[in-house]
């Protein structure tokens, strides 16, 4: 059975939409409860989280401390890590049910899983992105946070958890998993465009890659967090 663990920061226009693609999971029992790991929002986001029955935990602002709050306090045997603004397809229950029984089974080594990533815009700009991220994973293996994790419990404590990371926090614990436990499942997870629109596709997806090298490079992650908010400039 899965907890699923949202970290929030003023989430109250995408909330509701993520909350409402895991009642079919509730529904079969595969969900047993949701975890809103908050770090300080001042808008309509624990609201949203108390009326739909999720347990609502608070921590210092950084995905990476909420992701780690929540993970704590979950208490099912698998967790499903997701961002506020991602939204899962229709049917992806089924999915997820079956690669847990094949890992839980003991058919394969005990792995993680990540959804196929979308985004929620028309277009071929966002069909662009999309396929980079796809090629991402058939090269590197390396999914980011708004794909979702769905890991066993014992697996996420083996690899350490979620650090404390201001930024990188997901490519953190995908890289100390390994290539060779991370799979990918068909169904979609549907991110907001809303940031790529504002930002422009491409310059956004250049200024995401441009952050990942300097994390592989060893750039500490609250200089590239500074980058990634647009607090400096690209250029060094």
């Amino acid at each position: 059975m899965i907890s699923v663990v949202i970290p929030t920061l003023n989430a109250q226009t995408s909330l509701a939409s993520t909350l409402t693609a895991l009642v079919p999971a509730f529904v079969e029992g595969l969900v047993r409860e949701v975890i809103i790991a908050d770090g300080g929002s001042t808008d309509h986001t624990l609201e949203i989280a108390d009326q739909s029955g999720a347990v609502v935990v608070t921590s210092a602002p950084g995905r990476g401390s909420q992701l780690k709050a929540g993970a704590q306090h979950a208490k099912c045997p698998w967790l499903l890590f997701l961002h506020a603004d991602t939204v899962l397809d229709p049917g992806w229950e089924r999915e997820a049910g079956h690669f847990m029984d094949l890992t839980g089974g003991g058919r394969m080594k005990p792995a993680a899983a990540c959804f196929r990533f979308a985004l929620d815009d028309l277009g071929a700009k966002p069909r662009i992105i999309e396929f980079g991220v796809a090629m991402r994973m058939v090269i590197f293996k390396l999914p980011f946070g708004d794909q979702g994790l769905l890991i066993p419990r014992t697996l996420y404590d083996e690899a350490g958890g979620y650090a404390e990371l201001p930024i990188m926090e997901d490519v953190d614990l995908v890289r100390r998993l390994g290539r060779a436990r991370i799979m990918s499942l068909n169904a979609r997870a549907f991110t907001s465009a809303e940031r790529y629109r504002t930002d422009g596709y491409f310059s956004r997806a250049l200024r995401n890659q441009y952050c990942l090298a300097l994390y592989m490079l060893r750039v500490p992650p609250e200089r590239i967090a500074k980058i990634y908010a647009n607090q400096q400039p690209l250029a060094t």
